[in-house]
């Protein structure tokens, strides 16, 4: 036992369940009010970004980025990067 574990519950290993989720691609400025439109976030600052209010706050989604509907309805942008490293096409 280290001691960094020394004291604490047993630490257990974990997969995260499958899900299956909407998203779509912020990719245009011209396509910026109607995806915030479905998201319920607004792009009325800068075309190219989409101020998306998600359960941790306001975030922002910019060109290139993917704007995400989770499995409890709510909204977030992620990274291409990320994207891309966590999800497959359904």
């Amino acid at each position: 036992m280290s001691n960094l574990t020394k004291g604490i519950p047993p630490v257990q290993t974990f997969r995260k369940r499958p899900v299956t989720i909407e998203a779509v691609r912020f990719e245009s400025a011209q396509d910026g009010s109607r995806i915030a439109e479905w998201c319920g976030g607004t792009n009325e600052v800068a075309p190219d970004q989409i101020q998306i209010t998600t359960p941790e706050g306001v975030m922002c989604a910019g060109l290139g980025d993917w704007v995400i509907r989770g499995v409890a309805g709510e909204f977030y942008p992620c990274k291409h990067s990320i994207f891309e490293a966590t999800y497959d096409l359904a």
